[in-house]
Parts: structure tokens; C-alpha cells; sequence
């Protein structure tokens, strides 16, 4: 009978843990009223696009995103809105060119033209009628 030790290293950061969402969403909130430029670089936080935004703010966290809403759409895993929990990545339109962060309650923070980095509902309205996907990521 062989003997040995499975030796793993330390565990990921996971955007679904319940002290990594509340980092990702306390960071997000920082930026609250920063405003929207398209085409932000993602170097910046004094202005941010919707996909900067969300790059800046995971990668703080230790979470590398791809640059675009339409290529952070590919990755992690697929989550249904019924199950969707903070620091989740929600997208929008068809086909999808917005990202933002789910932070509970129906709601999430992202960055869009005048308001800037701001929150909004997806319980009802404009943002529940353009809802597309979400994804877990870590």
C-alpha cells in the first residue's frame, strides 16, 4: 500500500465567498460617482467604462477579468438570475456590451453615462428588461 501527503497549495479567492463579495462590493462603493468615459483605460479610477470598472475593481481582489463586458461574459460560470449572490458579474443587452456587479437585494453597482458609478435595480424596469446573463467568477 503506497503511503504520501496530497499537498495543496493556499485556495483561491472566489468572488462567491461571502468575505470576497463584501470586499468586491466595499470597493466597488469607493468609486461611487466616479465618472463614465467609453473606452476607459483600465490603468485609470478616475474615470471608468463599464468593463474597466469591473477589471479594476476584481483585480484589486485578485481576480483577473478580460478587458470587455462582451469577453467577461465568457468567463467563469453561467448563474441563474434566481440564484445570483453578490459579486457575481451581471451583463446586459443582446448582444451584451454592459457589465456590473450584483451586491444583493436586486441590486448592482456599475458605471453608465451621466450618474457615473452608480446603483441601480434589476428587479424592474429598464435594467430587469435588458438583463441578459450572469457569471461566477474567482
Amino acid at each position: 500500500m503506497a503511503t504520501g501527503a496530497l499537498v495543496m497549495g493556499p485556495p483561491k479567492a472566489h468572488a462567491t465567498s461571502a468575505s470576497t463579495a463584501s470586499n468586491i462590493t466595499a470597493t466597488a462603493k469607493r468609486y461611487l460617482g466616479t465618472p463614465y468615459k467609453f473606452g476607459a483605460s483600465t490603468s485609470r479610477t478616475d474615470i471608468f467604462d463599464c468593463s474597466s470598472f469591473t477589471k479594476y475593481v476584481y483585480k484589486k481582489h485578485g481576480i483577473y477579468l478580460p478587458r470587455t463586458s462582451k469577453q467577461q461574459s465568457r468567463v467563469g460560470s453561467f448563474v441563474p438570475r434566481s440564484q445570483l449572490r453578490p459579486g457575481d458579474l451581471v451583463f446586459f443587452y443582446s448582444p451584451v456590451h454592459h457589465v456590473a456587479i450584483y451586491i444583493g437585494d436586486g441590486k448592482i453597482i456599475h458605471t453608465y453615462g451621466k450618474p457615473g458609478v452608480t446603483i441601480s435595480s434589476i428587479k424592474s424596469g429598464w435594467w430587469s428588461k435588458k438583463y441578459q446573463t450572469a457569471r461566477r467568477v474567482g
